[in-house]
């Protein structure tokens, strides 16, 4: 593989994003893309694709590739020319530049383009060198993408199966079922303090990075959004979460969204919701459904949180019938088992990618040799 010594700026040139407020919009399919990805959607574009987009303020670096037409907003550079790079090689190459660390604001995280420009990097030279790679780190990105589009349709049927049963009361017998003031026979209305239990998550004391005797993942913001994990001891005051238990993020933008955890020390942003573990379903797609209700009728706080109390006196429908409720969790599980199959596929696959990716770009694993068949949605340069 033959490597040049160059700069950024002799390999592509970035220009600065463009403005535009929420009311200067008009729905639509072209993506705005700010500084940590789509941000909502308009009916123009500023920018024809493929293009790469990059976080300029706020977020610094995050690298964004966009196959079609895009608004690269203002808190964003994006490359105007790739003068004759390909365009999905650059994309991963500028992945491992770690740009964040050139961050020239004094109060607030700001990328410089022009400090950019003059970073001096080693680069394939052949445009087929740069093909091949892309095309290699290509294929884990499509299976990754393919498998969470099988993710997101697994997760709405089992959406479905609990709407049919617990929101619209279209059970399994439901027509051999009297009703009574819209309760079903064989059903009882409950408060949510019923059945569950809410357990604010406790920040520890101390944290490691790498796992160790005693240790368990430290479940926050960061390992939601998968920005890497920590470890946390098993304190005596920690709140331990279990596989597949339900958490709730209490405070933040994202207030009300809840998740099916992993084995962890829970942070104090989330509550863990306990419930017999035959509810364990129903309530997470329960406060799903309601997440919109719980942060909104909170205590008026400025900042988004979700209301403990509020949900607490939140009402659900369940059945009596302990074979009913059986009969609901073994399809639901049928498809919850498939998702989480899916999604450790993802962990593997990403896993894979990322160590991989630095490999590649620097030639350490040659690609020269490699009979390599392009994605069909790669763009290739002639």
């Amino acid at each position: 593989m033959s490597f040049t010594e160059t700069c950024i700026g002799d390999l592509l040139t970035f220009q600065r994003g463009f403005d535009i407020t929420k009311a200067e919009q008009t729905e639509g399919t072209i993506p705005i893309v700010s500084s940590s990805g789509t941000s909502s959607y308009h009916n123009h574009w500023k920018v024809a694709g493929p293009g790469i987009v990059i976080g300029r303020k706020g977020t610094l670096g995050t690298t964004h590739f966009l196959a079609s037409n895009f608004w690269p907003h203002d808190t964003t550079l994006w490359v105007k020319d790739f003068k004759g790079n390909d365009p999905k090689f650059l994309y991963y190459f500028l992945q491992t530049l770690h740009l964040e660390n050139f961050d020239t604001g004094s109060s607030n995280p700001t990328l410089n383009r022009n400090h950019i420009h003059k970073i001096r990097v080693r680069f394939p030279a052949l445009l087929e060198t740069q093909q091949k790679i892309a095309a290699v780190l290509s294929a884990y990105d499509d299976l990754i993408a393919n498998n969470q589009r099988r993710i997101t349709l697994l997760e709405r049927m089992a959406e479905d199966i609990y709407r049919e049963w617990f929101v619209r009361l279209r059970f399994p017998g439901h027509l051999r079922v009297n009703f009574e003031k819209g309760v079903p026979q064989g059903w009882r209305a409950v408060c949510f303090s019923q059945i569950c239990t809410f357990e604010k998550g406790k920040n520890p004391a101390t944290l490691s990075y790498s796992p160790a005797d005693g240790t368990l993942p430290y479940l926050n913001v960061e390992t939601l959004e998968k920005e890497g994990i920590s470890y946390a001891p098993r304190a005596k005051n920690a709140i331990v979460c279990s596989d597949d238990d339900v958490l709730m993020l209490m405070d933040g933008a994202r207030s009300g969204f809840v998740f099916r955890g992993q084995a962890g020390i829970v942070s104090s942003t989330f509550a863990l919701v306990r419930t017999e573990s035959k509810f364990k379903n129903i309530v997470f797609e329960y406060l799903k459904a309601g997440k919109d209700a719980v942060v909104f009728n909170n205590t008026g706080s400025a900042i988004p949180h979700a209301n403990k109390e509020f949900i607490n006196r939140m009402t659900m429908f369940l059945p009596t019938d302990g074979v009913l409720v059986d009969r609901f969790n073994d399809e639901y599980q049928h498809i919850f088992r498939q998702t989480q199959n899916l999604a450790q596929q993802n962990a593997a696959l990403t896993q894979t990618r990322d160590a991989l990716l630095p490999r590649l770009i620097s030639g350490k694993l040659a690609v020269d040799e490699l009979g390599i068949h392009f994605p069909p949605g790669m763009p290739v340069l002639e």
